[in-house]
């Protein structure tokens, strides 16, 4: 009873964009991955099963106790490699491989050496790489005008005016103008739409060391790299005090207890963990929880109906996406980037971290998202080298500690 209190039309909404923008995105490269492996049909609807249901119980339940937004999504980037490196290889081994990478996320969170290394990356370079990462979906909003200007320039004439008269509900009524619009001229591809419900299929795994080092390794690094990692940073930049080594051994374990089902890897959210995180969601942070656990449930309803939700989703025009996708996250790029040149001795190294990020750049398989964070500690040591060391904590969020009035408001409201 407390959730349905503290939820709202906008963090709902929230939680719906989250959905949209995460699934339209990224779910026709996990469709590769499944079929690289010779998927069959039914085991391409059990991955989207195991997705579903993984993703939105690992936001759902974390978020309820926690009252904090905590949001799981697939590797994007792993799925990628996957749907490359995957040639050659049986569903069992891909299995096997997706095991073997569960239980190094699992290892990784219960040591807590990943937590320990985003606790030296100093705020200004967290801020700017997610800054990098959710700028090209700022910056895509506006592409979209090359393919669809009416569109984009009434939505962004509604968000506008919207954020002017009533701010706390700017993101779904753009959305809502969106839709209309898009439905009045018969862009909305309902023919996509079939429902039907998804069942699991299991595979028993195979291991082999040829899978480990082609399959599970590659998955592991990026996604920890390309995902984990800015993922925690928006769980900073939002001012969330989360217990990242716990997120990520909770990531593993549903991964783990999945995979033969087809989940290859989940992990933090940061691009969708962005929305449900920022004031778009709720003017107080203590309720911004809802707009991850409304997010976690339409996931778990993905998983169930499986192809009848992915029609729906992907029926969408993709330049409305796009566009509510860069606007819904206006707030949020422009707080990073404040953050991110705010201290004046750390700005040359944000900046750097920021371009890297937001160029895109992948090397040896791994996103730019990680040589961001590389390149902006490289000229952050260079710049630092010789001068006197900072007093420990001043330059560095040890531990995400959450705005003092959003920790009060949930110390308050917490049971």
């Amino acid at each position: 009873m407390r959730f349905f209190k503290d939820l709202s039309l906008s963090a709902f909404t929230a939680g719906f964009v989250a959905v949209l923008v995460g699934f339209t995105s990224s779910v026709a490269i996990v469709f590769q991955a499944a079929q690289a492996f010779g998927a069959t049909p039914e085991m391409v609807s059990s991955w989207m099963w195991a997705l579903g249901i993984g993703m939105g119980l690992a936001s759902v339940l974390p978020s309820l106790w926690w009252r904090q937004p905590v949001m799981i999504a697939w590797s994007t980037p792993g799925a990628a490699v996957l749907a490359v490196a995957g040639a050659g290889y049986g569903m069992d081994q891909a299995v096997g491989a997706f095991i073997v990478c569960a239980l190094l996320m699992a290892l990784a969170g219960a040591t807590g050496w990943f937590e320990r290394v985003m606790n030296k990356i100093p705020m200004a370079l967290a801020s700017a790489l997610l800054a990098g990462v959710l700028a090209r979906f700022g910056l895509q909003a506006f592409i979209a005008a090359q393919t669809a200007l009416p569109l984009v320039l009434l939505m962004l004439g509604a968000y506008l005016v919207a954020k002017r008269v009533l701010p706390r509900y700017a993101v779904p009524l753009t959305l809502g103008v969106g839709i209309a619009f898009a439905a009045a001229r018969g862009e909305l591809a309902w023919s996509a739409v079939h429902f039907s419900l998804a069942l699991p299929v299991f595979t028993m795994p195979a291991f082999s060391w040829q899978a480990v080092v082609s399959l599970a390794l590659p998955l592991f690094v990026v996604t920890m790299a390309s995902q984990n990692l800015p993922g925690v940073a928006a769980i900073r930049a939002a001012g969330y005090d989360m217990p990242v080594s716990k997120l990520i051994t909770i990531s593993g374990l549903f991964t783990l207890v999945l995979a033969p089902f087809g989940a290859f890897a989940l992990n933090l959210s940061a691009i969708t963990a962005a929305i449900c995180m920022g004031r778009e969601a709720h003017e107080d942070p203590a309720r911004r929880y809802t707009a991850a656990v409304s997010c976690g449930a339409i996931y778990i309803v993905i998983g169930v109906f499986g192809a009848a939700v992915t029609g729906l989703l992907t029926a969408f025009p993709k330049e409305l996406v796009a566009t509510i996708a860069g606007l819904a996250l206006l707030g949020t790029i422009g707080g990073g980037l404040a953050a991110a040149v705010r201290d004046e001795t750390h700005r040359e190294a944000a900046l750097i971290t920021f371009l890297v990020t937001l160029s895109g750049v992948t090397l040896a398989g791994i996103g730019s998202a990680f040589w961001g964070v590389v390149a902006g500690a490289l000229a952050l040591g260079i710049q630092q080298l010789g001068r006197k060391k900072a007093a420990p904590g001043k330059d560095i969020a040890p531990a995400c500690k959450i705005k003092q009035e959003a920790k009060a408001a949930i110390g308050k409201n917490s049971p």
